[in-house]
């Protein structure tokens, strides 16, 4: 299934004619988002990819097909690392098919900033290049705690009885906390959430109007944990294939990208108010409950890490934590 999948979207975007610009000094990537279009990150990308091609007359262009309904969401790591597509916006937790250390990636307490500093992002695409066949470009998404949301009141960090939406990026948190877990994507939330398939879920600080997801939430459990990641990557051929001056250009551009992430400063205190007005409670622990909930789930993460890939997590952990 998932081969005819990923066969009829190769047709598909071939029937288009977007494989390259028509001009031998340009080329044209193809680009999709795991993310619905009408969500905050591809709003966020778009201006961006306007810029990106306004700039980058006879040197670079990018076509934006699409969000999910090009390909799924969970698809949309393999038709990077198979050249399907040349680029995409997505987040590690969705391509955990392709590799699993592409969820080590919520672990990352340092800005964005800090990793190309201290080494991190070398780091990361040294594993992105040998496992996944990509290059990690950019993350244009930090500062955006996960939070859990539910329809039932909690009193203490357990969740035994309920049963939670789930990506990769938190299941083994929230096995830790007792709950039953479920993996749907994110465009069937909304109906498991009416027809009680699930109390709860797993989400960012922003994002759940975008999903409508508010009219089926009533609790936000805080405080936030772990840090969503929502980055660009490309297929690895497809990078190397760029000249030196294309290449300088995507780089240039990409820096710019993330010089824009203190918006989501912002962005997580007007969501905030934003649930509180539309009648979303906030369920807060004491002080020492609260960090000691936070710290579970860094060690739960760490642990899962160690797991899956001792030598890899340990050559991130000292890079993505502060000293």
């Amino acid at each position: 299934m998932k081969r005819r999948m990923m066969t009829k979207a190769a047709a598909l975007l071939m029937a288009a004619g977007l494989a390259t610009g028509a001009a031998a000094q340009e080329t044209t990537l193809r680009m999709v988002s795991a993310f619905a279009e009408n969500g905050i990150y591809v709003q966020r990308l778009l201006p961006w990819v306007q810029k990106f091609n306004a700039e980058g007359k006879g040197v670079l262009q990018i076509n934006f097909i699409g969000g999910p309904k090009a390909i799924p969401t969970f698809e949309v790591g393999n038709a990077v690392k198979t050249g399907v597509v040349d680029m995409a916006l997505s987040t590690g937790a969705f391509y955990t098919n392709v590799m699993p250390e592409a969820d080590f990636l919520k672990l990352t307490q340092l800005t964005v900033a800090e990793q190309r500093r201290n080494g991190a992002f070398d780091a990361i695409n040294k594993v992105w290049n040998e496992k996944a066949n990509m290059q990690y470009l950019a993350r244009m998404v930090e500062n955006q705690p996960f939070h859990i949301y539910t329809n039932k009141p909690v009193d203490k960090p357990d969740l035994a009885g309920l049963k939670i939406r789930i990506t990769p990026v938190y299941r083994d948190f929230f096995h830790a906390l007792n709950a039953s877990v479920v993996t749907t994507a994110p465009g069937e939330v909304y109906t498991a959430l009416e027809r009680g398939v699930v109390d709860g879920y797993g989400w960012p600080i922003g994002g759940i109007f975008d999903l409508n997801w508010h009219e089926k939430t009533k609790y936000r459990i805080d405080p936030g944990f772990y840090d969503a990641e929502v980055s660009l990557v490309m297929n690895l051929p497809a990078y190397r294939k760029l000249t030196p001056a294309q290449r300088d250009f995507l780089h240039k551009q990409l820096l710019a990208l993330e010089a824009q992430n203190g918006f989501w400063n912002q962005f997580t205190a007007d969501e905030t108010a934003r649930q509180d007005k539309a009648g979303i409670k906030a369920i807060r622990f004491d002080a020492a409950t609260a960090k000691a909930f936070r710290d579970k789930a860094y060690q739960v993460g760490w642990a899962s890490a160690e797991r899956q890939s001792p030598e890899i997590a340990a050559r991130f952990k000292p890079l993505f934590t502060p000293k």
